[in-house]
């Protein structure tokens, strides 16, 4: 099996053309990164909103909820809605991303809300001390605070969009999914399993090229590691032996 799937993989007809790789892999991202655009649009405005006024916290609550809908039956519950009232190729396009959209703001509208609502009092309540109006606070002490659990909920968001959008093959669109649905037509497990691969392998290529992002943009202060953070708050401080010791002569 593993000998069929390295040959399916390295074949030159796989390489080129409409259906080669290369053209299945852009479409992949395009699909993706269309989704994760418009639900970072929608959910991070709004996850900063509710953080920075702890209004409508149900929201987030509601969209965690929302996980529960079975991707696959809400692609063709959509496409069937949207099919009949369109007739380009939009009436693939549409419910596809629709999904892949509404799958991606519950971990980034928690991700970015938690961050916000994790900020140290003391640092908002001193930026209102020198004079900050809200939206300063917000732009310029929470936003920074809140990138390491905002950006940690683009990546979970990432993984799954990359993952899910393989179904996006189930109404005739293209892809890494394809290589899935053509293959289990026809029942060739060697094109299967090797689009399987391309697709776990482009989620932890851009898993990890997120990850860099996130190194880079947070702030070595907020890099530390929670574990770490609760130790040094447990360990108690002892003082030096020499801070305790007598002067001569007293």
């Amino acid at each position: 099996m593993l000998t069929s799937i390295w040959t399916w993989l390295t074949a030159p007809e796989q390489w080129s053309g409409t259906r080669g790789i290369p053209n299945r892999l852009l479409e992949h991202l395009g699909y993706s990164l269309l989704s994760l655009a418009i639900a970072a649009a929608i959910a991070i405005p709004l996850g900063l909103w509710v953080g920075h006024s702890g209004r409508a916290r149900w929201l987030v609550t509601v969209s965690n909820a929302a996980r529960a809908i079975p991707s696959l039956g809400l692609l063709f519950a959509v496409a069937m809605f949207v099919g009949p009232r369109i007739s380009s190729d939009l009436a693939y396009v549409i419910p596809s991303v629709v999904v892949l959209v509404l799958l991606a703001i519950p971990p980034l509208l928690a991700g970015t809300y938690a961050g916000v609502a994790a900020v140290d009092p003391a640092a908002r309540d001193a930026a209102y001390g020198v004079g900050m109006r809200p939206a300063q606070v917000l732009r310029d002490v929470e936003l920074p605070c809140a990138l390491p659990l905002l950006l940690s909920g683009v990546r979970s968001a990432t993984l799954q969009v990359i993952a899910t959008a393989t179904i996006a093959a189930s109404v005739s669109l293209g892809g890494l999914g394809r290589y899935l649905i053509d293959g289990l037509a026809v029942r060739d497990y060697a094109q299967m399993a090797g689009g399987a691969l391309l697709v776990a392998g482009l989620a932890l290529a851009v898993d990890g090229a997120l990850a860099l992002i996130s190194r880079y943009a947070v702030s070595p202060g907020l890099r530390e590691s929670p574990a770490r953070a609760g130790k040094d708050r447990r360990e108690p401080r002892v003082a030096r032996p020499d801070a305790l010791a007598t002067p001569s002569g007293r």
